[in-house]
């Protein structure tokens, strides 16, 4: 396997380790497209490990993204009115800003600074330990292209 700008095989073999993941070629190119591709969909994740590993079946993907996301190694998004979408930065409750123009997704911090970055007016009882919340606007590219 080649070393892409995501990181080295060798650090992201261990931290499937870490992650109690057996380490396996497609674990290993799916978390390195996930690393390298923020908010990427599945076919564009395909993609991406189809060019570290060429016979990896889209199943294989599916199920190695399955087994991220409930290890912790990956974080599974879906804007309203989107597909999945899947990230590596996890552990610190951030949100999204979503382009209502063409779905472009970017990271926005937490407005408090504090997990769950929100305190419910009515927790229902529930211990609440993450909060969701989603921008939407335009991006500046689209915010800047002439209305039709």
């Amino acid at each position: 396997m080649t070393t892409t700008s995501a990181g080295h095989p060798d650090a992201l073999a261990q931290l499937l380790r870490e992650g109690g993941l057996r380490v396996t070629r497609p674990r290993v190119a799916v978390l390195a497209a996930v690393n390298a591709h923020p908010h990427a969909d599945t076919d564009s994740l395909i993609a991406a490990a189809r060019r570290e590993v060429p016979e990896v079946s889209h199943q294989t993907v599916y199920d190695c993204l399955g087994a991220l996301t409930r290890s912790g190694l990956v974080r599974r998004i879906q804007p309203p009115g989107s597909v999945a979408r899947y990230e590596s930065r996890i552990g610190d409750n951030h949100h999204h800003v979503v382009c209502r123009s063409c779905g472009a997704i970017a990271d926005v911090d937490c407005a408090v600074g504090h997990a769950p970055c929100l305190t419910a007016s009515d927790d229902h009882g529930f211990t609440i330990d993450e909060a969701e919340v989603v921008y939407r606007g335009l991006c500046p590219d689209c915010a800047a292209a002439p209305t039709p």
